[in-house]
């Protein structure tokens, strides 16, 4: 679907003033979105994670972890698909209680494709971090509604690394996310970071509760968390029923392509502006710490 026929129909949580704030900046975010029970909630299934983090001796799969981490002081970067390790995760991702998916529909269309989810932590006192960037490079699909939901369970002010974003990048090109070598290191190189007019840059500081959503094609940053206080932060991908992926899920999980609102798509839905092509990531995908910091690099050449 087009802005234009997603802004003809009528919203179910979000005002229209927001939702053409989002079409035209191409992020928003939503105070107090959702209640103090689901804060609760998403917190203790948070803590339940990170206590079960502490077995964790290596980055795998499903945790990312920072050097350092240890069962006596966890120091975790993202726990994969959260979705597929606690309930509470997926029922807030989808089920008709939680308020998320109906304010996606606000935004992408009545039907509403799950596409995958993470748990980025930024943990104190050095929390590492993300570079510029575009969502849709790393799995691209047939139209740019997909969008991204990240949930505050706790306070964000500056310090801890909140998200900042160019408004109206959504709308320029797509930049390259390999480097000079071939290799996909997942951010903007140094010539195009340079380019960007970062004196326009929007952070997302929100009190717990808020929710920020921002269109794939955003282009994005935040700054190392040398607070005191971690940063969790819980993130939904999600788009139009009609959007359909290009490449392997870099996140595979069994809920991948649900609907969870509406209706599934007869048609797929083309843009006519070209994507990207990420490597295939059907042999496994690290995170996209992993990739800006060149980890995965160093580790092939410490196996040659």
């Amino acid at each position: 679907m087009t802005p234009e026929q997603i802004l003809s129909i009528p919203p179910r949580v979000l005002s229209q003033r927001q939702r053409e704030s989002y079409f035209e900046d191409g992020h928003l975010l939503v105070e107090n979105a959702i209640s103090t029970a689901w804060v609760e909630r998403l917190r203790a299934a948070t803590n339940e994670m990170i206590e079960q983090s502490r077995k964790v001796t290596k980055r795998d799969a499903v945790w990312d972890m920072e050097a350092g981490h240890s069962a006596d002081n966890p120091r975790l970067r993202r726990l994969s698909s959260p979705v597929d390790h606690h309930p509470v995760f997926w029922e807030y991702a989808s089920s008709a209680q939680s308020p998320l998916p109906d304010i996606i529909a606000d935004l992408v269309g009545p039907d509403v494709k799950f596409h995958h989810s993470k748990l980025n932590f930024k943990w104190s006192k050095g929390g590492a971090e993300v570079k510029w960037h575009q969502d849709i490079p790393a799995w691209p699909h047939t139209n740019y509604t997909p969008c991204t939901a990240g949930t505050y369970i706790y306070d964000c002010n500056r310090e801890q690394g909140p998200m900042g974003f160019i408004p109206g990048s959504h709308n320029g090109p797509i930049y390259s996310e390999y480097d000079e070598n071939g290799e996909w290191v997942g951010c903007l190189s140094k010539e195009d970071t340079a380019k960007l007019d970062t004196s326009k840059v929007q952070w997302l500081e929100a009190k717990t509760g808020s929710i920020t959503i921002h269109n794939c094609r955003s282009l994005h940053y935040s700054e190392p968390n040398n607070s005191p206080i971690a940063r969790p932060l819980l993130l939904n991908v999600y788009s139009n029923a009609n959007a359909m992926p290009y490449s392997f899920n870099p996140i595979p999980s069994p809920r991948a392509g649900e609907i969870v609102r509406g209706k599934p798509a007869l048609w797929a839905h083309h843009d006519p502006r070209p994507c990207l092509i990420p490597p295939d990531w059907s042999g496994g995908y690290s995170s996209i710490f992993a990739k800006q910091q060149g980890e995965d690099a160093k580790a092939r050449g410490g196996m040659m």
